[in-house]
């Protein structure tokens, strides 16, 4: 028997977490965290979420993964994971397996085809643990920041006179 439970996060649990989103993503701010989160985990659908585990006997989680169930051209339905944290002095490799276990087990309940693993950060303790459990590489994600693109288009927006 596992010595982790792995569950839906709470909304009222978002705070508990956020020492863990820092360690797979310190540059998140509390509020924009809480903000994705409160999203994420308010929905009634279940198609969008966040599982996090739990070492027996603590009240504190111990790793996390986000999710959301998309419809692909290739696949039909995949869920997508993805801000894979997993710290544990005693067992980070156990608290991995659990995630992993659960979210196989959640594509399942969720009617998905597929399950597309999303690695930020070339986290090699948790690609390898992914691997270890059937996950092969499928594509290369590449990102560019709109972020200036978004400030310029508020700039003009303000400036133009109101209708």
């Amino acid at each position: 028997m596992s010595a982790f439970t792995v569950r839906a996060l709470a909304p009222d649990q978002i705070l508990s977490v956020y020492p863990l989103i820092r360690e797979a993503m310190p540059e998140i701010a509390l509020a924009a965290w809480t903000d994705y989160a409160r999203r994420v985990t308010g929905r009634r659908s279940h198609h969008a979420g966040i599982m996090a585990a739990w070492r027996e006997g603590r009240s504190f989680p111990c790793g996390l993964f986000c999710y959301r169930v998309d419809n692909t051209l290739g696949q039909g339905r995949v869920l997508i994971a993805e801000h894979f944290v997993a710290v544990d002095l005693l067992d980070p490799q156990g608290v991995l397996a659990a995630l992993v276990a659960e979210l196989d087990a959640l594509g399942h309940r969720l009617d998905c085809n597929a399950v597309r693993s999303v690695v930020h950060g070339g986290e090699p303790a948790i690609a390898g643990g992914l691997v270890a459990a059937g996950h092969t590489p499928e594509a290369s994600l590449l990102l560019k920041s709109l972020a200036a693109n978004a400030a310029v288009r508020r700039q003009h927006a303000a400036r133009r006179p109101a209708h």
